[in-house]
């Protein structure tokens, strides 16, 4: 498996946490340096501290919330000012919310969009374009097994991670003839305080599946950017799950993730 040196540096969004925080904490075991992108400055500090430390990297530190829209900007920004280049760019940062379309809340699934989508769109254009000519590159987005079915009770979500998918697939083909590869994790259910944040004490989705936990989710995402592939999605069932969306017909798939996602009394 091909490594990168231990003097290129990562930015990864969404680090505070979960699958962000566990690749925050492989890239930091494999000696490079980080740039951790969340709202929460004091825990960002926090692992910096700790990085320092116990693997010996730099760790800069940029608290920002990315449901604003000038977000990206202010981050590339001070990225340019502190002269800093990124050759690892992880679009990780994004958030769910359950119920029906018509009575959930607009500004929150404006602001999904804004994280899910326009932020990592944004800052994927940014990344491309600090990027020194004929430097190695890597991109990793997070996706979700959402991307593959529409996602009744979860219908923003859904599309958003549908967007990640393909937006991701076709940037990985442009870039081929460059020195930048594009990868897209799709995990399925994974233990992170997601579940929490999106409402879904009682779906099916968590009950009736098989939940990873956020360690082997980023570490299927960190070898196979790494290894430069395009699509990955850990766990058998995982895959079938996605594999069984291209079989079956859209008006059984679309009923069938409803079921699942009912909240069980």
């Amino acid at each position: 498996m091909t490594q990168l040196t231990p003097t290129y540096t990562a930015l990864i969004t969404g680090a505070s946490g979960g699958i962000g925080l566990a690749l925050a904490e492989l890239f930091a075991q494999h000696g490079h340096n980080l740039v951790l992108v969340a709202r929460s400055e004091a825990k960002l500090n926090s692992l910096a501290m700790r990085f320092a430390v116990q693997y010996k990297v730099y760790t800069k530190v940029i608290a920002q919330d990315l449901a604003l829209a000038d977000a990206p900007q202010r981050i590339f920004d001070e990225l340019r000012q502190s002269g800093v280049v990124v050759d690892v760019l992880v679009n990780n940062a994004g958030f769910g919310n359950y119920g029906y379309f018509k009575e959930t809340d607009l500004q929150k699934e404006l602001d999904m969009i804004q994280v899910n989508i326009t932020a990592l769109t944004h800052l994927c254009k940014l990344f491309l374009q600090q990027l020194p000519l004929g430097r190695h590159g890597k991109i990793l987005n997070v996706a979700s097994t959402a991307a593959f079915p529409p996602g009744p009770l979860m219908a923003v979500y859904y599309a958003s991670k549908a967007y990640v998918l393909s937006f991701s697939e076709a940037l990985a083909t442009e870039q081929e003839e460059d020195n930048v590869t594009v990868t897209v994790l799709c995990p399925g259910p994974t233990e992170t305080d997601f579940q929490e944040n999106a409402n879904l004490h009682g779906s099916g989705l968590f009950s009736k599946q098989m939940v990873a936990d956020a360690r082997s989710v980023a570490k299927a995402g960190y070898e196979a950017m790494m290894a430069g592939e395009v699509v990955v999605i850990p766990g058998i069932q995982n895959k079938l799950t996605a594999f069984s969306t291209r079989l079956v017909p859209r008006s059984f798939l679309r009923k069938m993730v409803k079921r699942i996602q009912e909240k069980r009394q």
